[in-house]
């Protein structure tokens, strides 16, 4: 009698870690090859995204084209994610005003092979490739597909998305838009 505790023990404990070995070797392929999770915040990435943070959805998988906004690793610190825009691919000759902030100085590179160069959207306040020169290719991570708005309601128990009301049917869409417009955002 207890050597078929001990069978029915072992077989639930192996069908668990086989469970535990599956979900995260899907998570491992999933994170590392096709998609991850990021945290995007500062003020260098304004208005595209928000300074106090954004949760976003970075792909592996596509080229690069200009315009694109990424998630790379910084040359400077690469404990540090940044999110940054491409404005020019390897063979492009850029221009950039050395410092926005204090002068008019302006400057033209052409990027190196196997390089990108990259650009936060607010300029006045954005370490990029103005600073620390063109970014190879090994340091990018990826390019942002989807980002989580961060403009939500709370009221009451039910929490209403105020940048994303496409799912809802044209009347509830009109109620939304009503209420977001009455609510002030701090």
């Amino acid at each position: 009698m207890a050597s078929s505790f001990w069978n029915i023990a072992y077989q639930q404990a192996t069908k668990s870690g086989v469970l535990v070995a599956k979900v995260y070797s899907f998570l491992h392929v999933t994170t590392n090859y096709l998609a991850f999770p990021a945290y995007a915040f500062g003020p260098s990435m304004i208005p595209t995204l928000h300074p106090s943070g954004n949760v976003v959805l970075a792909e592996r998988i596509s080229k690069l084209t200009r315009g694109d906004v990424i998630v790379l690793q910084s040359p400077e610190d690469p404990n540090k994610l940044p999110t940054k825009r491409v404005v020019g691919l390897e063979g492009d000759s850029v221009s950039f005003v050395v410092d926005p902030g204090k002068n008019d100085e302006s400057r033209t590179i052409v990027v190196p092979k196997g390089h990108v160069w990259v650009e936060g959207d607010y300029t006045q306040n954005s370490r990029d490739s103005r600073s620390f020169g063109p970014v190879p290719y090994a340091l990018v991570q990826g390019r942002l597909l989807w980002r989580v708005t961060s403009k939500i309601v709370k009221f009451s128990l039910v929490y209403i998305n105020c940048e994303s009301s496409d799912a809802l049917l044209s009347s509830e869409r009109l109620s939304v838009q009503m209420l977001c417009s009455q609510v002030r955002f701090w």
